[in-house]
């Protein structure tokens, strides 16, 4: 993989060339918190963002998309909502993040509406700094060696940019001048530096190895159900999770003849009627059992599937959850640590 090295004042240009015939989207500010948007100011773009309310994968499976439009000749897949894009400011938790969804997406059963999102849209990594809420070195996705086409890792005064794909060299050779192919020593002691201190600054730790038998120890435990009791079946530690990916199906359909369309858009595990079905039935009507099933499935399914949890201590669900209920304090629980947070304090009063 070819490491070169960009000035901080190329880098807007260098992105201006690259986005003439593609759509950039960029983490930009909304309040006080950042979101992925279409940019069309450079100057909007956000690189201290930490994280964005919803992760990536809004832009490769929208909340809401048409899947087909209907007629009385039948059905015609609509693609229309994908387009040539580059995705910048993405940082290493949220690329993991995508080669999960890649790997689900790629099952017996091909998912075209993602993995032609996937081919048509440029990774652009950038490295980020840990907040008080992130934990992925403790997942190992805070470094990234695959999923993306160039890399940018900021070291203050210039950018270190990795290449790591036929089509980030492409992008390279849209303006080689901006770059410089000759790395110092000094440059490369200024990343080791970074990457050290960088490492230092992440605060919280998860023990990973050992949730998976812990998950299988104590699937019955009462710590379900204490979570059910506090849980308000929102559905948002899944709206801001970079892996889930449940969905639901509509039909829209029109008087006077029009054409129809079937909708798709995103449904989580965790809402009541997911799990329903025909004649009202409904097998994980508790919200205990369908946080299990979640947690069950972030924990330890994954793992066996595919290697790795599909957390990515990105902390979105630390920063969402009303009532403290996420990653960070289900695991610290399951290990048998004391959490302070809303759904403890609030089976301690009912206990009183």
């Amino acid at each position: 993989m070819r490491i070169i090295k960009l000035k901080k004042d190329n880098l807007f240009p260098f992105l201006e060339i690259i986005s003439e015939k593609a759509d950039l989207w960029a983490p930009v500010k909304k309040g006080d918190k950042h979101v992925f948007n279409l940019i069309d100011d450079f100057a909007q773009i956000e690189m201290s963002a930490t994280r964005t309310i919803l992760p990536p994968r809004k832009i490769f499976i929208p909340p809401t998309f048409c899947m087909f439009n209907t007629s009385e000749k039948g059905y015609k897949e609509d693609f229309s909502h994908i387009t040539k894009r580059i995705l910048f400011g993405i940082h290493p938790c949220d690329i993991h993040g995508l080669l999960t969804l890649d790997s689900f997406h790629k099952q017996a059963f091909l998912d075209p509406y993602y993995l032609e999102a996937r081919k048509n849209t440029l990774i652009l990594g950038l490295s980020c700094w840990p907040d008080e809420y992130c934990f992925a070195k403790s997942t190992n996705t805070h470094i990234i060696e695959e999923g993306f086409d160039l890399f940018f890792s900021d070291l203050e005064d210039f950018f270190l940019v990795w290449i790591g794909s036929s089509q980030g060299d492409d992008l390279i050779r849209f303006k080689p001048e901006l770059f410089d192919e000759n790395l110092t020593n000094k440059d490369i002691q200024t990343y080791i530096h970074w990457q050290a201190e960088r490492d230092r600054a992440y605060k919280l730790n998860i023990n990973f190895t050992a949730l998976p038998d812990l998950i299988e120890l104590k699937y019955n435990d009462p710590i379900w159900e204490k979570l059910g009791d506090a849980c308000l079946a929102c559905g948002s530690c899944t709206n801001v999770c970079p892996t889930c990916n449940c969905y639901n199906i509509m039909d829209q359909q029109f008087l006077g003849g029009k054409d129809g369309k079937i909708i798709r858009h995103w449904d989580a595990c965790t809402l009541e009627d997911y799990s329903e079905v025909a004649g009202g039935e409904n097998f994980r009507k508790k919200r205990s059992d369908r946080l299990k099933l979640w947690y069950t499935h972030k924990l330890q399914a994954y793992i066996s599937k595919y290697g790795k949890p599909s957390c990515v201590g990105c902390g979105r669900c630390i920063v969402t959850c009303p009532v403290g209920i996420n990653v960070l304090t289900v695991a610290k629980s399951l290990l048998g640590e004391e959490v302070d947070a809303f759904w403890t304090r609030l089976n301690k009063e009912v206990t009183k």
